[in-house]
């Protein structure tokens, strides 16, 4: 007999953003949200206090992020169901995710018939990807874009720092962040600016803008 009800844990770092989510979620009779989480730290802890059937996940969050999170949480539970669920756009960060083993990649500009039926699918250990989503992944196997081959080629950790540089935060601050040295981080800064040819921090705000990495 089908389990009726889908156990959420809802992951993001704006308490409001949670609210509405939550509200739109449990519109579907057989969607409850049973957890909540600010960051990927709370996130680990709540999927073992409650063992939610899927986790919604968002990508921006302060210390431990998205994607980190969603590679820890694989790691340490293998069966783990992940919903990314993000502003941000499928483009760069889509392949990335599904690499590190969610299950689906939505926008927050989807419906709400499309985010139930996203949750229901990665319930049943199936992907969930937009037919947009699925459109840029296959592109990108055939694509010449030398800009997306430069970010394609940046380490997961250097696409963290390129992120939070282009938020503006200081080398310090991102240290702090992604509890690394200063030093560590001046070497990924280092690696990312000679990866994508860029020279100063203000050319990593325009390059991050330009390609929506932020």
């Amino acid at each position: 007999m089908e389990k009726s009800t889908i156990n959420v844990l809802l992951v993001d770092d704006h308490m409001l953003v949670r609210a509405g989510l939550k509200r739109v979620l449990e519109e579907a009779p057989d969607i409850d949200v049973v957890a909540e989480a600010s960051n990927g730290t709370q996130a680990l802890a709540e999927f073992t206090r409650v063992v939610p059937d899927v986790v919604i996940l968002d990508i921006s969050m302060p210390g431990m992020d998205g994607l980190e999170t969603t590679k820890k949480m694989i790691n340490k539970h293998p069966d783990a169901r992940i919903l990314i669920l993000t502003v941000y756009p499928e483009d760069y960060y889509a392949a990335r995710i599904i690499k590190a083993g969610a299950l689906g990649y939505i926008t927050k500009g989807t419906s709400t018939a499309e985010l139930h039926n996203s949750v229901r699918t990665v319930a049943n250990r199936q992907r969930s990807l937009s037919e947009k989503t699925k459109d840029i992944l296959l592109a990108q196997l055939f694509d010449n874009n030398k800009d997306f081959d430069s970010i394609k080629d940046l380490s997961d950790r250097e696409l963290q720092v390129l992120s939070l540089f282009a938020k503006g935060e200081k080398t310090r601050e991102i240290a702090e962040t992604l509890h690394l040295s200063v030093k560590t981080v001046e070497t990924y800064r280092a690696r990312l600016l000679d990866k994508l040819r860029l020279r100063t921090n203000l050319d990593i705000i325009r390059f991050a803008y330009q390609h929506k990495l932020v």
